[in-house]
This record gives structure tokens, C-alpha cells and sequence, in this order.
């Protein structure tokens, strides 16, 4: 476990809003990065994230999901799946690459870039208190609320 302090970003969100992180200072923060809107295995991450958010609420902690998507294909993902939480779109890959999460993955035999599934949660001081890397998506999102729950 790491006390280093999380690298900091500003980026749109759907809701019409910006996320700094460094604003966030004070809660808990889980930040999930996923590699695309409306596949199967990042909309069932979304929907157990968004399943458990009272959870993570009551725990103090704010969930944020994080990939290369548009604004809008974000917005119309958290329509579609009725998020209580906000989607950050980063196109220019700033937070991605800030978390190290730009991968070379396979994909139908071919060598393409893309996001690995991550998840990173901030402890209320701003730092990075805890990463998965290469996340499986069933039970991620219980394992991530059992640890802040711990915090």
C-alpha cells in the first residue's frame, strides 16, 4: 500500500459538471476506469457500482467512472442504466495515462490500445490508499465498498 498522493486532473462529467480531483480532498473517492460505454463486462461493473452507491455514500466515499468515451455517450450511458453517479470523459487520455492505465490488450488477434479495467480509491487526505489492476468485474465493486468501508 502506498501514501502517495493521487495525480491530479480537472475533466468534464456528465451532469453538466467538471471533476478536480484535488477538490475532493475531505472524502473518500473510488475512481473506476473501464474500457468502453455499453459493452458487457464495463455495464455490468457500472450497474454493480451504481447497485451499491447508498452503500458507498453512507461510507462517506464518492464513485466516479472514468474512460475515453464522449460526454455524450457517457450521458446516455447513465440514462440508460439510471446512474446515481457522475461519468468523467477523458478523451485526451490525461487521468488514464496520469493512473497508468493505457494498455497494448489483445483483441480478435489484434494489438490494440485501450484502458485496463482499474479501479483506485482516495482516502480522504487525497491519497492513493488502495489499486486494482486488471480488475474481473464479478464482485469488484463489493470487494471496493468492504475496503473503504474499512477507511
Amino acid at each position: 500500500m502506498t501514501t502517495s498522493s493521487a495525480p491530479d486532473f480537472t475533466l468534464a462529467a456528465t451532469g453538466g459538471q467538471n471533476v478536480t480531483l484535488s477538490a475532493l480532498v475531505g472524502q473518500k473517492v473510488v475512481l473506476y476506469f473501464y474500457p468502453k460505454d455499453n459493452t458487457p463486462g464495463c455495464t455490468n461493473e457500472t450497474r454493480d457500482f451504481g447497485t451499491l452507491h447508498a452503500d458507498f455514500a453512507a461510507a462517506g466515499c464518492k464513485v466516479f467512472g472514468i474512460s475515453r468515451d464522449s460526454l455524450k455517450s457517457h450521458e446516455n450511458f447513465k440514462t440508460k442504466l439510471v446512474l446515481p453517479f457522475e461519468l468523467i470523459s477523458d478523451p485526451e487520455e490525461a487521468a488514464c495515462n496520469a493512473f497508468g492505465v493505457m494498455k497494448m490488450k489483445n483483441m480478435y488477434g489484434k494489438q490494440v490500445r485501450g484502458i485496463e479495467r482499474s479501479t483506485f480509491v482516495l482516502a480522504a487526505d487525497g491519497s492513493l490508499a488502495r489499486e486494482w489492476r486488471g480488475v474481473k468485474v464479478p464482485g469488484h465493486a463489493q470487494e471496493v465498498l468492504a475496503y473503504v468501508q474499512t477507511l
